[in-house]
């Protein structure tokens, strides 16, 4: 996909290219295709960024809660999104023996009590030795602390995916 052709396309067809760069979100990719033309990729990334930003607490939350527990049971199963599927299997989070698996589906289970939302991390930018010390750094935020930390890994994650779409 090229810019230019991004800005050109349809409303329609522009969500149906990027509404996967926030996960099970196309509101986002909705919301910023009013903002064309975007004179460069970054523009677009400021722009489905600062959408986000902008929304109520409501719809944060449900943003977060769209993305998968890491190492979970949709992972293993092989169900989550292409975009999602990539991540976990860059760190071999889709094939976990089973006392990993255990050990993912208690922090999991931990954090999700704990904040009322999945663990979010960037997972192209850490290793599976960071992603567990992070679980265990991040459980002991305040929640108000640990939601904005969700939306910085998540802006993080749709920052790397525009620039899938746009590499070469």
């Amino acid at each position: 996909m090229h810019l230019e052709t991004l800005n050109r396309i349809s409303a329609q067809d522009f969500v149906r290219e990027l509404g996967g760069i926030y996960e099970h979100s196309p509101w986002v990719a909705a919301e910023a295709a009013a903002m064309r033309p975007f004179a460069h990729i970054n523009a677009l990334a400021d722009a489905m960024r600062g959408i986000v930003d902008a929304a109520d607490d409501s719809r944060k939350l449900d943003l977060i809660k769209a993305h998968p527990d890491l190492g979970g049971k949709l992972a293993r199963a092989g169900s989550l999104t292409p975009e999602s599927s990539r991540e976990q299997a860059g760190l071999g989070l889709d094939r976990l023996d089973d006392a990993e698996f255990e050990r993912f589906s208690d922090l999991n289970r931990r954090y999700r009590e704990r904040f009322g939302f999945p663990f979010i991390i960037c997972a192209r930018l850490t290793t599976r030795d960071g992603v567990l010390a992070a679980f265990q750094a991040r459980l002991g935020n305040d929640p108000s602390g640990e939601m904005a930390e969700a939306l910085r890994q998540i802006h993080l994650i749709a920052g790397l995916r525009i620039g899938d779409k746009f590499s070469g």
